[in-house]
């Protein structure tokens, strides 16, 4: 995907203007005083919620790469929370990431793992992508024995529209090396629900 060349005032403008005809389309008075600044309002909503795209993951775990350390045992950061936007209904959904990895020659900064978890869901997502992107990065850049993924949502299109099934969540998983052994996954799962 290519990055949006246009600055953030320009964006910020086009895109209140957008909002300020979605929200006469659905039959409001945008002259309204509550209503007022709420386009320009929703269009710095809309760029803080979605400002993954304008960041690399890969270079912020390269930022925080170790090699001096000789630990080859699993890694786990555990309960990151992370909100993000559903593509398909632009609605959010929200929950907690829990990732390991076993590293074969670099370790990295603990931060550095949430962190490239807000990057991705700071973006238009779907979780089963995210999933697949949070492990691919991690594979790619640290060159680890292993990766696991897990992560569980809320999604609010199921639970606001639609079904509208309140206490639903939603769990995906992904893994690479070590973690295609049935104990490795195991061992991460029991540790995660500690």
């Amino acid at each position: 995907m290519e990055p949006n060349k246009d600055t953030p005032d320009t964006v910020s403008g086009a895109l209140a203007e957008h909002y300020r005809q979605i929200i006469r389309l659905l039959g409001e008075d945008v002259t309204r005083e509550g209503l007022l600044k709420t386009p320009e309002r929703m269009a710095k909503s809309m760029q803080f919620l979605l400002h993954g795209y304008g960041q690399d993951p890969e270079a912020v775990l390269a930022s925080a790469m170790f090699r001096d350390e000789d630990y080859k045992q699993m890694v786990i950061v555990k309960n990151i929370d992370f909100f993000s936007l559903c593509e398909h209904h632009l609605l959010p959904f929200f929950g907690k990431a829990h990732i390991a990895y076993i590293p074969r020659k670099y370790i990295t900064g603990l931060s550095k793992i949430p962190r490239v978890v807000d990057i991705f869901a700071r973006r238009l997502q779907v979780q089963e992508r995210m999933t697949r992107q949070i492990k691919e990065c991690i594979q790619k850049t640290l060159d680890p024995l292993g990766v696991m993924v897990v992560i569980e949502a809320q999604h609010m299109c199921m639970q606001m529209r639609g079904v509208e099934k309140q206490n639903s969540l939603t769990t995906t998983s992904d893994f690479t090396g070590f973690f295609q052994q049935a104990k490795t996954r195991v061992e991460f799962m029991n540790l995660i629900q500690k």
